[in-house]
């Protein structure tokens, strides 16, 4: 069971993630896990292209070592990248160190302050120890195009029916989704840009920006 919307209240369990990214205008932040992967990685490349959009990738180590030109292509094409660790370990499962060890195996291959955990499961003195490190981003909206029962059409909906100004969308960039996403991708660029959106990358200087807005605001 997941939820498509992420509630108001989790949010607020947890408000030193980035769960939207501040800002009024009609921006959407897509985010691709899991990758890069061949045939899948490169055609979510091409399909963003088409719509002069920005993304951002959390990238697995192990398929960064193996595809290392397609890792540059990312970069090249004007994406941001970020740390999902090594080989998508989750935290609640993991040992500590054992889980830090894999993120800066990660990090050896993905220069990036941004960090997302595999599953957005993370314990508390996993996500105590991050934060010295990284900006950790989870998300307000889950497309579920991982979920076997998912239809594209239903996909759709998932994203555009829920998304607002500075919406983080997960969508991903791995082989067990791509059908999904194949025939829902082009009809969510495409209804969002009628709609008035555009789509960025997640910079970490507007991530700056929303923690020091409201340390004033409590200060």
């Amino acid at each position: 069971m997941y939820l498509i919307k992420t509630p108001g209240f989790v949010q607020g369990l947890f408000p030193s993630f980035t769960w939207r990214m501040p800002t009024q205008a009609k921006e959407v932040f897509l985010t691709f896990d899991d990758g890069p992967v061949p045939g899948t990685t490169a055609w979510i490349l091409d399909t963003l292209e088409q719509y002069n959009a920005k993304a951002t990738f959390f990238c697995v180590g192990e398929n960064v070592e193996k595809n290392p030109e397609l890792f540059q292509e990312i970069k090249d094409k004007g994406h941001k990248v970020g740390n999902h660790t090594y080989n998508h370990l989750a935290g609640w499962s993991t040992d500590n160190i054992e889980y830090f060890h894999n993120i800066r195996k990660c990090a050896r291959l993905v220069d990036s302050d941004l960090f997302r955990p595999p599953y957005g499961k993370m314990k508390p003195s996993q996500v105590q120890f991050l934060e010295r490190h990284y900006k950790i981003v989870m998300w307000d909206i889950l497309s579920g195009d991982f979920d076997e029962e998912m239809t594209p059409e239903r996909c759709v909906q998932n994203v555009v029916k829920n998304v607002r100004p500075g919406s983080i969308v997960v969508m991903h960039d791995n082989y067990k989704s791509f059908q999904v996403l194949k025939a829902s991708l082009p009809i969510i660029l495409e209804q969002l840009t009628e709609a008035g959106y555009t789509f960025s990358s997640i910079q970490t200087a507007a991530i700056n920006e929303r923690a020091t807005t409201s340390n004033l605001v409590t200060a």
